[in-house]
């Protein structure tokens, strides 16, 4: 009875490592067969794009992939430098339209008002004031009188 318990026992081994098997390579193909991606489906099987966009898409995502592994730390530095470019261009333009309206400003007290003997530093100072909204250049008139 005792040799009939093992070989039963070997027989249940068998079929349990067996089952174990057959499960095992059937979650491998599955794992091996994966769903396609949302994009893909949607775009190559419903709407029914050419095949060959999908092998150009394909190929120059995994080249993007290649690229980014390799040139990573030239990628940061450029990635970073168009940040602070992008942080920057707010009071770079602000200046810019500053100095345009203080040049365009000089030119009109200069003509319109017929002053020649204010200083640089003074028609700098009336024309910053005019461009921020300030009144003082009408009061020029009533200053030459």
């Amino acid at each position: 009875m005792n040799k009939k318990g093992k070989s039963n026992l070997k027989e249940v081994k068998n079929q349990n490592y067996e089952f174990n098997k057959m499960s095992t390579s059937e979650s491998s193909k599955r794992k091996k067969r994966k769903d396609l991606p949302w994009w893909v489906e949607l775009l190559f099987v419903q709407i029914g794009l050419p095949d060959k966009l999908l092998i150009k898409i394909l190929k120059t995502r995994k080249e993007t992939k290649e690229l980014i592994k390799t040139e990573k730390k030239s990628l940061m530095i450029i990635f970073f430098a168009f940040i602070i470019l992008a942080y920057f261009y707010p009071v770079i333009k602000h200046t810019k339209n500053k100095l345009d309206c203080e040049a365009i400003a000089k030119s009109y007290i200069i003509k319109n008002k017929n002053i020649m003997e204010i200083n640089k530093r003074e028609l700098k100072m009336l024309a910053t004031n005019f461009c921020y909204g300030g009144e003082e250049i009408y009061e020029i008139e009533n200053l030459k009188i």
